[in-house]
């Protein structure tokens, strides 16, 4: 089954928690704190497959989480990092934030990508160990992965794209330039999916080719089948406009091109502007009839290449791919989506920061203060100016003052500790 969207969750690993220990060793007195780190969580990443052409892997298995860290020990044992999550991907698939649509990257000539990053570890207690106060009791938890759900949308990665209505002979057409062996039968939808095939010019000349499941009218508002397969041609550098020109079903090959492109164009103007070449098919039961000349005359008033061909006794169908192969030569490369998402900041506040003396050390912490320090650069002075100016404008500094620090206190903000200074 071919299956083109899926929508999963990903959770990295959260951060283990620093342990609380103390050295005890014979004719060692006061041995101190040895309490280790906790692991970082596990992070969740993305891994292109050239093997996979579908997301049915996603069709019955939507959650996938990372390990957590583990927990960090005694004698200074830092805990063991949570193992990271690999979820395969085909090449040129979209991940979308679920909730906003906006693409968060594009799988296309990538080899990974970090989709959900796993939690820092949290401290030991030995790191809060001073001159002063040389058995503190306290650590810190590890702090939680990202959480999110995500939209895989696949979109081939084909050079030209084969459109028109249904039975036309797009899949016939496929088949006799190519090794692909589409579904071909005498009814409409006869193509249930897309099908891709390398089409070999010469030596070191050769393209990919798709054939899309006809569009019909209606299609980029969900009627028949093209609603669901268009965005398969959205990455197509040159388009192959296929029209019976034999008339074989009481159509009119114009009025079927002006369909056709009308639906691209409400699908998507970008899409429609692309360049196209003509394929006038059937034309071995068309003859020269009124009808195809009217077609001529029409294509020709159009700017657009008109090749007359029938798939079904490879007439004129060389022509048309070695058209096709140069005019590729002049065409951009396949297109790759520049990322939209934004980061969702949920609203916070600074009021929400929970300060706590513990063995007279000022613990802070809260979701505000949590966003700040994953900001900040501690190596860096610029970025340690900028964290001391965010704490004193936030009213940070006025709020420990009311509640009675004195100069020379240690204040405790997540990984970093400090003595207050006014």
């Amino acid at each position: 089954m071919f299956v083109d969207k899926a929508t999963i969750r990903v959770k990295a690993g959260a951060g283990g928690n620093g342990a609380v220990s103390f050295h005890r060793e014979k004719y060692v007195p006061a041995g101190g704190p040895d309490g280790g780190d906790g692991g970082r969580g596990g992070d969740v990443v993305l891994k292109t497959d050239p093997n996979m052409s579908t997301l049915m892997d996603f069709r019955y298995k939507r959650k996938y989480a990372a390990s957590n860290g583990v927990d960090g020990g005694g004698k200074v044992c830092t805990g063991k990092d949570g193992e990271s999550l690999v979820i395969k991907v085909p090449n040129g698939t979209l991940v979308r934030d679920k909730e906003t649509g906006a693409i968060i990257k594009d799988m296309t000539g990538v080899e990974s990508f970090v989709v959900a990053r796993g939690g820092l570890g949290g401290w030991g207690n030995r790191h809060f160990a001073t001159p002063t106060r040389q058995a503190p009791r306290f650590a810190k938890s590890g702090l939680p992965g990202e959480d999110r759900e995500v939209t895989l949308e696949l979109k081939l990665l084909a050079d030209v794209g084969l459109v028109g209505y249904p039975n036309v002979g797009k899949s016939t057409l496929l088949s006799v330039v190519s090794k692909a062996h589409p579904k071909i039968a005498d009814y409409h939808f006869t193509t249930l999916f897309p099908n891709l095939g390398v089409v070999y010019i010469d030596e070191g000349v050769s393209f990919v080719m798709a054939d899309i499941p006809g569009i019909i009218e209606g299609a980029s508002e969900g009627a028949g089948l093209g609603h669901d397969f268009l965005r398969h041609i959205d990455r197509c550098r040159l388009l192959i406009h296929v029209v019976d020109a034999s008339g074989s079903e009481g159509r009119d090959p114009i009025e079927d091109f002006k369909t056709i492109n009308s639906e691209l164009q409400q699908y998507s103007p970008e899409l429609a502007a692309r360049p196209q070449l003509v394929a006038a098919n059937k034309t071995d039961i068309a003859g020269d009839s009124p009808q195809l000349d009217e077609f001529r005359k029409f294509i020709r008033q159009q700017g657009l290449e008109l090749f007359e061909i029938s798939a079904a006794t490879n007439s004129g169908v060389r022509e048309l791919v070695n058209a096709a192969a140069a005019k590729l030569n002049h065409l951009p490369p396949v297109v790759v989506y520049e990322p939209e998402f934004v980061e969702k900041q949920e609203p916070v506040s600074v009021d929400d920061l929970k300060i706590e003396v513990v063995d007279d050390i000022w613990v802070i912490e809260g979701k505000w203060m949590e966003r700040l320090v994953r900001n900040i650069n501690f190596s860096d002075n610029e970025s340690m100016s900028f964290f001391d100016r965010s704490l004193r404008n936030a009213g940070v500094y006025d709020r420990l003052e009311t509640m009675g620090i004195k100069e020379g206190d240690t204040v405790s903000i997540y990984n970093l500790e400090f003595d207050y200074t006014k």
